[in-house]
């Protein structure tokens, strides 16, 4: 015992000689004196031999942990590691995460995209719940960098997560590649005589194997990274190829140039704008290489080389038969299943048999060189691709290397670009075919209502007459399936629920259909409204079930089923889709579902088309998809098509879905006309018609003048502002919004400057909603063309009604 104890050990013995003489003095008694001190003595015995056997407390518990060894432990190459507390706050964390997010930040709170941090806040919370959770493909802000993350729950009281967070190699194949080079792929490519470097278009250097590092730095550890590829080798008077380190006193290699074209640069045209994979092979090393046994034994160490690489490659022989060919070259030309052919011409048309087997023993047999080809496979006869070609030296025999690239997405994109192009162009032909056409169809029918004027019921031209008006009514409809198509005809969009239109076309549809075919409909519930023309949606069904009904009967036997059915599509789930073509918003969507057999693949990129069509001569027009089409995307939609595989109870199908984008402002009020009819309308009045068109302008006066108005007209903008300076004040002015020179808007904004309340009525054959989003003039209304001599008088009757000032 130390002094104090010794001290606090005296001040206590003294204490119980008081105690004990205090009751001696009080009792009288010795026995009872002695007894108490006795007992107390023992007391204090016991408490002595119990402290010198406890151990003293050395640890401050409260103190805070040191969480340096921590640091040090999850010090790890490749992995960024955080641990976190119950609050989200950072505790520690190694050098790699610091240098990716900072030590401000702490997960789930890091700087991802707006889905990468939903997924990384779902992943903490299943940590805390189920001890572990893990998340993939979580994106930074700017798309650039990719990571996939672990969290495990930790520590004695469970209240740590242990985060784990790695680069997504996947975001960059050429980091994949250059990953295995100095991995133990590039050890093995080494001991079998084969060096490889990963080499930018600049010609710099990447990244290498560690045999590469050895033989041209002399430290197997050196990255290399930044180094000219072309100053680590040389060239002989015999243009053989060495190491610039050994010179000739090392083996002559051969250079093989393996462009990742398709992989690190999606635009890049040659191996002069890629990133290249480098291959520098020894003499004797490779297939059949003089059959000793270290070339026997290289041979499935190559072939695991290039089974590895994403890159399709093959090889041939000399004389163009195959050795072998990686799963990426098979999956390139449809061969996954059958296998590798004998030949490379067996997977070519017949018309470029001959000159790829050609080349493949020009290249076999001549001098090392590469070269490329476009050849056309026969799955696929109408996309030529681009076959790489490159004869190897130093694999025993000469053999020919083939690359091949996977391109089925991008032709598959091109062919939606080029398709999108095509549709764009026929969309602005047809609107100015239609928009010329209505101009005539306006004057033919405007002619035969001036005639019919004339000729009562039971005249002999009466029905000659009415005929041409029909047939004219019937061209105007196309015209107006064209417009549809090209998206220029007018839309009267409301707002409204889909269902309610599914609902008041079912009757039509059923008698459409007959009794043969089951038409059934399914609504989801909570549908958003969409704002669109009612009209036109009914015209869009009606026109899907009429080809479903063809499809049906064209399969055999005209029984089958229609399905419709309208769904409810979240943001979230237009997200997990992935997809590039429909904006991330809520949708209201509407689904054709036919088992009329389904429409060939070769067509379903055309039936969107006007006037394609698969029906026999004079059964169809080909509009009525095309129309379909201009319809949705001009109510702001999108429509996809494709095929539905039959199941037991039901036979395959085409299926057609329609995406509305949900309203999302309030509904509007129903609007209400205040112009009065043209019936309660005979003042009369002066109205300026302005119309470049001779036949339509002289339709248009003569109709108005029968009415009783009095009309000045002008052929165009500039004589339509000189009648006014000239002809005085005018009730309202009648114009054409398309003419030469000046057109009606332009010549309509001069105007108002002198005359602000000038009611103004444009007449026009492309649409409404167009005309108001590209001017925006008050008191403007709008008549189509093209229309009739009761149309046109019981518009301009109207809008002069509606302008009359109140009494």
């Amino acid at each position: 015992m130390d002094s104090k104890q010794w001290v606090m050990l005296g001040g206590l013995g003294a204490a119980l000689v008081v105690s004990a003489a205090a009751l001696w003095f009080v009792s009288e008694s010795v026995i009872l004196s002695v007894t108490f001190l006795g007992g107390l003595a023992v007391m204090i015995a016991a408490l002595i031999v119990f402290g010198r056997f406890s151990t003293p407390a050395t640890v401050d518990e409260m103190a805070p942990p040191d969480w340096s060894v921590t640091v040090a432990a999850i010090e790890q190459p490749g992995v960024a590691i955080a641990i976190t507390d119950r609050a989200n706050r950072l505790a520690c964390a190694n050098t790699l995460y610091a240098d990716w997010f900072g030590v401000g930040a702490s997960p789930p709170n890091l700087a991802l995209d707006r889905p990468s941090l939903e997924a990384l806040t779902r992943a903490a919370r299943e940590a805390w719940r189920d001890g572990q959770a893990e998340t993939q493909n979580l994106m930074s802000h700017d798309g650039t960098t990719g990571w996939h993350a672990t969290a495990e729950r930790a520590g004695r009281g469970d209240d740590y997560l242990i985060w784990r967070l790695t680069a997504a190699a996947e975001a960059d194949a050429a980091l994949a590649v250059s990953e295995w080079l100095t991995g133990s792929l590039g050890q093995l490519l080494s001991r079998a005589g084969i060096e490889a470097a990963l080499v930018a278009p600049d010609g710099m250097i990447r990244s290498v194997a560690q045999g590469f590092a050895e033989r041209a730095s002399g430290d197997s550890s050196a990255t290399m990274a930044g180094q000219d590829f072309v100053t680590q080798l040389r060239t002989d008077d015999r243009d053989q190829i060495y190491f610039a380190r050994e010179g000739r006193k090392g083996a002559p290699q051969t250079l093989l140039q393996v462009p990742l074209d398709d992989l690190s640069n999606p635009d890049a045209s040659g191996a002069d704008e890629a990133t290249s994979l480098m291959l520098l092979l020894e003499s004797g090393v490779g297939i059949g290489g003089q059959g000793d046994a270290a070339n026997s034994a290289a041979t499935p160490q190559l072939e695991a080389l290039l089974g590895a690489l994403p890159l399709g490659l093959a090889m041939t022989d000399r004389d163009g038969r195959f050795l072998f060919a990686n799963q990426a070259f098979l999956r390139a030309v449809d061969r996954e299943e059958a296998g590798v052919p004998q030949y490379p011409s067996d997977l070519v048309v017949a018309e470029d048999k001959g000159a790829l087997a050609d080349a493949v023993r020009r290249f076999g047999k001549g001098p090392a060189s590469n070269g490329d080809m476009a050849v056309r496979m026969r799955g696929h006869p109408d996309e030529p691709v681009s076959l790489g070609l490159a004869g190897v030296r130093g694999l025993g025999e000469a053999a020919v290397l083939l690359s091949l690239t996977d391109s089925s997405e991008e032709t598959q994109l091109k062919q939606q670009v080029a398709q999108a192009t095509k549709m764009q162009a026929v969309g602005q032909l047809a609107g100015g075919v239609a928009h010329d056409f209505n101009n005539v169809l306006t004057a033919i029918i405007g002619y035969c209502d001036l005639m019919l004027l004339r000729h009562t019921p039971g005249d002999s031209d009466y029905d000659d007459i009415q005929q041409i008006r029909v047939n004219s009514n019937r061209a105007a409809s196309l015209t107006r399936q064209l417009l549809a198509f090209s998206r220029q005809q007018t839309l009267r969009p409301e707002v409204l629920q889909l269902p309610d239109v599914v609902s008041e076309v079912s009757q039509l549809l059923k008698r459409l259909l007959g009794e043969k075919i089951t038409f059934k409909v399914r609504h989801d519930r909570d549908l958003g409204p969409v704002r669109a023309d009612p009209q036109q949606l009914e015209q869009v069904i009606v026109n899907l079930a009429v080809n479903a009904r063809d499809a049906i009967q064209a399969a055999g036997g005209g029984t089958g089923q229609l399905t419709m059915v309208t769904r409810r599509v979240s943001a979230r789930d237009i997200r997990k889709m992935e997809t590039d073509i429909i904006p991330v918003a809520d949708y209201t969507v509407l689904m054709v579902q036919d088992t009329g057999g389904g429409i060939p693949q070769g067509l379903l990129t055309k039936i969107f088309e006007p006037f394609f069509t698969t029906k026999d001569q004079g059964k169809g027009t080909g509009l009525g998809l095309s129309t379909v089409y201009g319809i949705v995307k001009q109510s702001g939609g999108f429509i996809f098509a494709d095929n539905v595989a039959g199941t037991k109870s039901t036979q395959a199908g085409a299926r057609f879905t329609i995406y509305l984008p949900v309203y999302q402002g309030t509904v509007p009020a129903p609007k209400t006309d205040d112009a009065l009819p043209a019936s309660d309308w005979s003042g009369g009045g002066n109205i300026l018609l302005v119309e470049d068109e001779d036949m339509v302008r002289a339709v248009a006066e003569r109709a108005l003048s029968r009415a009783g108005y009095t009309v000045t007209t002008a052929s165009d903008g500039e004589e339509g502002l000189a009648a006014i300076a000239n002809g005085g004040p005018f009730d309202l002015v009648l114009s054409d919004v398309v003419m030469p020179g000046m057109d009606g808007p332009t010549m309509v904004k001069a105007l108002r400057k002198a005359h602000p309340d000038m009611p103004i009525l444009f007449m026009s054959g492309y649409a409404e909603e167009q005309l108001r989003k590209e001017i925006d003039i008050d008191n403007m209304h709008f008549i189509p063309k093209p229309f009739s001599v009761q149309q046109i008088g019981e518009k301009v009757g109207g809008v002069l009604a509606g302008s009359r000032p109140s009494e």
